[in-house]
Parts: structure tokens; sequence; C-alpha cells
């Protein structure tokens, strides 16, 4: 469950390390991210002489949130930090690693591109 200003861990190789939400995207009124939901977040902390650059204002898919995830066979799923990961307007990572599990609705979510390039699906 994220709302606006949380921060954000990025865990891709896009350059940007760490980001905070500033919008979700859907309802005018929506208040909460899960797990799948496309976030506007603005860039808090990137690499050094990097295209992305800090205030960069982006897209970003959320991957992980520390509030659990309950599955209809039972299995509750519970992450240790919120991460993301930054996409365009297609909805294509911009990074080409993935450094960490991700949970498996993101297929259901048409994020195959995220999903095939993650070392493991929970």
């Amino acid at each position: 469950m994220i709302q606006p200003q949380p921060y954000l861990n990025v865990v891709d190789n896009s350059e940007a390390r760490e980001l905070m939400c500033i919008r979700i995207i859907g309802a005018s009124n929506r208040r909460y991210a899960y797990i799948g939901d496309i976030v506007v977040a603005v860039i808090k902390k990137a690499v050094p002489n990097s295209s992305l650059k800090r205030s960069q204002v982006i897209r970003v898919v959320i991957v992980r949130t520390c509030k659990e995830l309950k599955r209809r066979n039972g299995i509750i799923i519970k992450y240790d930090n919120n991460a993301a990961i930054l996409i365009d307007k297609e909805g294509n990572p911009k990074g080409t690693r993935i450094f960490s599990a991700i949970a498996r609705e993101l297929r259901q979510l048409n994020f195959t591109k995220i999903v095939s390039l993650a070392p493991e699906v929970l």
C-alpha cells in the first residue's frame, strides 16, 4: 500500500537509486497503490553523471510493498521494503536488468518484459 510521499527503492539498473511517489495513476481520487500499479515519482537520489537527474519526474511500476499481499490460495507475501522499476510510456522498463525477486501478479497485469528480466518470480 503506497500513498503519495513515501520513498521507494529502485531495483533495476536505470541509474536512479531512490524515488518518492507523488501521484497514483488511475481514478482521480485513488488513495493507495499496490503491486503492479503505475505511479508518478520524482528521483531523489541518482548515480552521478547519469542521464537521469535528481528532481526529474518519471513513471514507475510498484513491484514490492511492505503491506502484505494475499493470494486466492491463501498464501501471504510480504516484503521488507517498498520498491519500483522505471518504465516508459508504453510500459517497457528503462533498465536492462532487475536485481531482485518480483511478484507473480505482474505477469497478469501485462508487464511480461519486467517478468522476463527478473531473476526470480514469487
